[in-house]
């Protein structure tokens, strides 16, 4: 009996309620999570609502990670595989698609080798910890013929598309000269965290994968974003996001210089990475783009990307847009959705319909080249070019 025949014996057995429910199932695209951080948990949650998608397992180098994931995605009477090692959860046949939610550090590592293992990957942004992955990554996805949609969500955002097709392609804000970028404010990266023991159920060397050998040490593990080892910072966490609406909308891909200003100003608490950051990007266009933004609570109206033109200005949100042209009234308009579901629904059209996916990774590595350069300028205290990467 072959596969076919077996699978209509099967189903021969069923009620109608039963046969619809296996259908749904196989109808639905099987998934696992890599890293069940805050992150991976909202991004699965979004993914799982859909109804298009099952959660086959759950991968972390944390049993309390593990744990947390599963109470909150995991429904009654399910019961996803879960283990340590990634390798275990990518030797899996039931499993056609991962969700990568793991620090910024493991993201090349975890997203060739599901790659190679056949699997079709979300993943969590920054695409790129460091400048020079990304020919590996871009060549990882060429040859695996799969689908990669980096975690930059706003590209699915109706508002978002609206306001590239409206705004900016009729050329509305005339000669956009310099766009302004700001966020701030992020409760857990100024957590006071005493140190611990070393849990029974964290596997350190995997959490440190190729990053530098260090003994263990509970705030590089569970405040990771303060060490420049595992990520970037308010660079790589922000900056992604929103450089990547502003070149989007102003059809580039890297700046031409950076300036950036910053420090450990407030949270002398061991961490490396500035809690408050300025960075000045030039581009070729003849455009600046500005980006300020700090761990402390400090008060702003919103987070938002503002695009200042000769005719114009542009205020678009997560939340809304609003363009207010030199003449005539103000346009606003909303979001109407959480971008994570339209994000994650097309990342599942990309699987299951062949969409194009809204972020693929030539995107995905677009939005981390600011950061990148912001990043060196930091580093050097000094205005660099988009040609000191390579150097």
């Amino acid at each position: 009996m072959n596969r076919r025949e077996a699978g209509k014996a099967i189903l021969g057995g069923l009620t109608a309620a039963s046969y619809n429910r296996v259908m749904g199932a196989n109808d639905r695209t099987g998934v696992a999570l890599i890293g069940g951080g805050r992150r991976g948990r909202e991004v699965m949650g979004a993914m799982l609502s859909s109804g298009r998608a099952e959660l086959r397992g759950i991968c972390d180098v944390y049993d309390v990670q593990r744990q947390r994931a599963k109470a909150a995605l995991v429904k009654a009477g399910e019961a996803p595989f879960e283990c340590v090692a990634h390798e275990e959860m990518l030797n899996r046949r039931d499993v056609e698609a991962v969700l990568i939610g793991a620090p910024d550090h493991l993201h090349l590592d975890l997203a060739t080798a599901a790659l190679q293992a056949g699997k079709h990957v979300y993943l969590e942004k920054p695409t790129t910890h460091r400048f020079e992955e990304a020919a590996r990554l871009r060549e990882a996805v060429r040859a695996s013929g799969k689908v990669l949609q980096c975690g930059t969500q706003q590209r699915s955002g109706t508002h978002y598309i609206r306001a590239k097709e409206e705004i900016f392609a009729k050329k509305r804000l005339g000669r956009v000269v310099m766009v302004r970028t700001t966020w701030s404010y992020f409760p857990w990266q100024t957590r006071h965290i005493d140190p611990q023991p070393r849990p029974a159920g964290l596997d350190w060397e995997r959490f440190l994968g190729h990053a530098p050998k260090h003994a263990y040490d509970w705030i590089r593990y569970d405040s990771w974003r303060y060490f420049p080892d595992y990520g970037n910072g308010l660079l790589a966490d922000i900056l992604t996001h929103w450089a990547d609406v502003a070149q989007w909308m102003m059809d580039e891909d890297h700046p031409l210089a950076a300036e950036t200003a910053g420090g450990i100003y407030v949270m002398h608490d061991g961490r490396e990475n500035p809690d408050t950051v300025n960075a000045i990007l030039q581009y070729a266009g003849g455009w600046n783009l500005s980006f300020e933004s700090s761990v402390l609570p400090l008060k702003e109206p919103k987070p938002t990307v503002v695009f200042l033109g000769t005719e114009g200005c542009l205020d678009i949100s997560r939340a809304r847009y609003v363009f207010t042209p030199n003449s005539g009234k103000p346009e606003t308009v909303e979001a109407g959705s959480l971008l994570e579901p339209l994000h994650t629904a097309n990342f599942l059209d990309a699987i299951q319909k062949g969409a194009k996916p809204n972020a693929p990774v030539e995107a995905g590595i677009q939005a981390c080249n600011p950061v990148h350069l912001a990043r060196l300028a930091y580093l050097k205290q000094a205005r660099v070019k988009w040609e000191d990467l390579a150097g």
